[in-house]
């Protein structure tokens, strides 16, 4: 589905479109960040996020949660609130409640959780500065020593996708905590995406990638393949970037900041820097004669 179309002359993007991979349809924030930029968005579930085949476990931490069990509540993915807040209510209250009659205190891995966290009612007392990874959450993570007084255990409860690490958990413990991980939330693929947008990846018609996790890009490997040479590729972070690494695809850039707006400013910044070397190479190689296809040398997009 394409969206946010913008006019042909507006931004450093104009008339680029942009594959924006989503957990589910819908809208994104990236629609706007990237109209603004000139572009279009064209979003597309590559892979689906849903609450653990068995619930039980996650309903029975949220109501330790909300008896004031936990000092602490780690959420490390935006796709782990909404299923937070399902689960909350069906147990009749919702998730920000459960927060504050628990006495719990609720970090995020980085901004854009901390806004998901935001959206649902609920404050992230901890965001760390600096890239939005597990190991820098866990790094700049208190002890139990320099945290506010409290009779309660350190305990904290790790609410975590089926595929995330240990490395959160592990460098909890390390720093002296005791850790409940409970898995929050399935990611699964999504249906194969139409033919239209196989064959635009295929041509080039899409010009560039948002990639906004290490599942997105295995399901983008999966569903269209590598891109075309051409195509930027742009990472949220340095999970997603050392990912895009792994499967061999060629990344243009790593976001400084891992939130939408972030990824788009990032490939503005990539277009650009690419825009220049192909200025460059085309002055060295002179002047292009018109092929029979009516395209001159330059590399097509």
């Amino acid at each position: 589905m394409t969206a946010g179309t913008a006019g042909p002359d507006a931004g450093p993007l104009a008339g680029w479109r942009v594959l924006v991979p989503r957990p589910t349809a819908g809208q994104s924030a990236a629609v706007v960040a990237l109209a603004a930029a000139g572009a279009s968005a064209e979003l597309v579930p590559l892979i689906a996020i849903e609450a653990p085949q068995e619930t039980g476990p996650l309903d029975d931490a949220l109501l330790a949660l909300g008896a004031g069990w936990y000092r602490w509540l780690v959420v490390t993915s935006g796709a782990a609130v909404p299923v937070l807040a399902e689960r909350a209510r069906a147990g009749g209250r919702s998730i920000a409640a459960l927060v504050a009659d628990g006495r719990v205190q609720v970090a995020a891995v980085g901004p854009g959780t901390a806004r998901a966290l935001g959206d649902a009612d609920v404050r992230a007392a901890l965001t760390p500065r600096g890239a939005s990874t597990g190991a820098n959450l866990a790094a700049q993570w208190p002890s139990p020593a320099s945290a506010p007084a409290d009779e309660r255990p350190a305990r904290v409860l790790f609410t975590r996708g089926d595929l995330a690490a240990s490395t959160v958990a592990d460098g909890l413990r390390a720093r002296g905590w005791l850790v409940d991980e409970v898995v929050a939330y399935r990611t699964v693929t999504a249906p194969p995406p139409p033919d239209d947008v196989r064959d635009a990846w295929r041509s080039g018609a899409i010009r560039a990638a948002l990639l906004t996790s290490a599942s997105t890009v295995r399901a983008l490997v999966e569903h269209l393949g590598a891109p075309p040479a051409g195509t930027l590729l742009v990472a949220i972070g340095p999970t997603t970037a050392d990912e895009a690494r792994r499967l061999g695809l060629p990344l243009a850039a790593t976001a400084d900041e891992q939130t939408m707006g972030g990824l788009v400013a990032a490939l503005a910044r990539a277009a650009a820097a690419d825009d220049v070397r192909t200025q460059a190479r085309d002055s060295l190689v002179g002047p292009q004669t018109v092929g029979e296809d009516g395209r001159n040398g330059q590399e097509t997009t």
